[in-house]
């Protein structure tokens, strides 16, 4: 893959974005999530979704949402290596993420699942967007209050 090193916006625009699917998740706002992926493929085990309602029923699915209207996670992406191509207008990222969870009287802080992100993503009319992410879970820990089908 021909690569060069990210402009500081172009990684810093793609940083935010790869921030932003977290913040979106963690606070429970599947639409807006979903929206991320309205020109994109959402790609996790076998399951591989095209579009953002797509995306937002899949999600709004499988996760728990609590009283207060969150996940009550923390999603935490790291070591995150942004490639831009020489286009300049299409970018790829590796990165891991851990997520936290704690549910007060019933689950004490733990990490809950972590795994990897692969992503692609693509600039249009000046702003860069989500092409591709695919999820890969490599660990899992107590997932009964995160998954409402937690053996899933």
């Amino acid at each position: 893959m021909p690569a060069s090193t990210p402009s500081i916006s172009s990684a810093r625009q793609i940083e935010n974005l790869i921030a932003r699917y977290s913040h979106l998740v963690d606070d429970g706002d599947f639409a807006e999530f979903g929206a991320l992926f309205e020109n994109a493929e959402f790609v996790s085990g076998e399951v591989s979704l095209r579009g953002g309602k797509a995306v937002e029923d899949l999600i709004s699915s499988m996760l728990v949402v609590h009283d207060d209207g969150t996940l009550r996670t923390r999603h935490i992406t790291t070591n995150i290596l942004i490639e831009v191509n020489e286009d300049g207008d299409s970018a790829e990222a590796r990165s891991y993420y851990n997520i936290l969870q704690a549910v007060p009287g019933l689950l004490p802080l733990q990490m809950v699942a972590g795994g990897r992100y692969r992503d692609r993503f693509e600039r249009r009319e000046g702003t860069w967007s989500f092409a591709r992410r695919e999820v890969t879970i490599d660990f899992t820990g107590d997932t009964r209050y995160h998954l409402k089908t937690p053996d899933a």
